[in-house]
């Protein structure tokens, strides 16, 4: 799971089409299951967006970590577009 925040205004074209983009190139990674793209509302949170995905056991979060397209938005997007984010990493 991971929070986050984009520069631009929320419900705006730019940060829809972000969380829209991510979604896609993320969810065509084999590995990914359970996707999900919140709005977050808490106003005890300073983050306004989360991607949460389930992987089924650590090599499957390795392969997503190194996938191409992961590392593509990564650099592409991720870097250049998100302000600020706090990644959570849970194991049962």
């Amino acid at each position: 799971m991971v929070i986050f925040n984009l520069p631009y205004p929320k419900e705006s074209s730019k940060a829809i089409k972000f969380i829209q983009d991510g979604t896609r190139i993320l969810t065509e990674i084999p590995v990914v299951q359970n996707f999900q793209a919140f709005n977050q509302v808490s106003i005890k949170n300073k983050f306004q967006y989360g991607f949460s995905m389930v992987f089924a056991n650590p090599e499957d979060y390795k392969t997503y970590n190194n996938h191409p397209d992961h590392v593509a938005f990564v650099q592409d997007r991720w870097m250049k577009e998100v302000t600020d984010f706090l990644e959570i990493d849970f194991e049962k």
